[in-house]
């Protein structure tokens, strides 16, 4: 049975669950990338602008379009200091907004898996780049456990129960994005895998961040007190603390990248 869906419209709830994890995994990939300063960038799915706002801080971009289909987010993605400057609006992923070769660079950042026809969703942004430009994406590397609450969805499948997945979690394989972008006629396409550690003071820190998110916070609220209890307990005996009660925990994202043909 497939998981409930999952539907992000909290930009509040959102960082609190995944903005360090994006920020984190983000400065790599842009370390990657190492675009040159004065782009004009897409931002596709921005949720709630955290990789918008690496962008801005980190490239100098001439311009950053960002563009969600939720109104929470994007309003959320607007209050971010370091993104001021960034336009941010409401668009679908499959049909950009723009006209083509309008862009230097698109980025799809934690995103591509909940894209319901991510064929579409390369080409349109290889649409809206012009000729040698950069198409780049990274996430979670679902199917290979790489998800930061990949521990708690290890809980809900010991108690039968299908934890919450992006409809197209077997794209963030590495010979998925792949594909996915050689499908789209980009060129010299490459791929890599990104992994991020983050630090807890206590067991309590990661599970509040991980059951406030929208996924798994849906998931949890429909189960009786004593199953969320067993989960918590399966997924604290996962993740074993150092004597003064920490957590260090890492999760892992692949990543493409290819240029728009010249």
């Amino acid at each position: 049975m497939a998981g409930p869906a999952i539907i992000f419209d909290d930009g509040v709830l959102y960082e609190r669950a995944m903005g360090a994890w994006s920020r984190l995994a983000g400065e790599v990939f842009l370390d990657w990338l190492a675009p040159a300063p004065g782009l004009r960038w897409i931002d596709v799915g921005c949720g709630n602008g955290a990789f918008t706002e690496a962008l801005m801080e980190r490239c100098a971009p001439a311009e950053v379009q960002a563009i969600d289909p939720s109104e929470g987010q994007l309003a959320y993605a607007r209050t971010r200091p370091g993104a001021r400057g960034a336009v941010f609006q409401r668009g679908d992923a499959m049909a950009l907004p723009f006209e083509a070769d309008r862009f230097d660079a698109a980025a799809m950042a934690l995103v591509i898996f909940f894209v319901p026809e991510p064929e579409k969703g390369v080409a349109e942004m290889a649409r809206v780049v012009g000729p040698g430009g950069l198409v780049a994406a990274y996430a979670w590397d679902m199917p290979g456990g790489g998800f930061p609450f990949h521990p708690a969805h290890q809980e809900l499948r010991a108690l039968g129960i299908a934890p919450p997945l992006p409809p197209r979690a077997e794209v963030s394989r590495t010979e998925g994005l792949r594909a996915l972008w050689e499908g789209a006629g980009l060129e010299a396409v490459e791929t890599r895998a990104i992994t991020v550690q983050r630090h807890f003071e206590s067991f309590d820190d990661y599970w509040e961040s991980a059951r406030s998110g929208s996924s798994l916070r849906a998931v949890l609220e429909a189960m009786a007190q004593e199953q969320v209890a067993r989960i918590e307990a399966g997924v604290r005996a996962r993740m074993p603390a150092d004597r003064a009660g920490r957590i260090t925990h890492t999760a892992r994202a692949n990543a493409v990248r290819g240029r728009v043909p010249a």
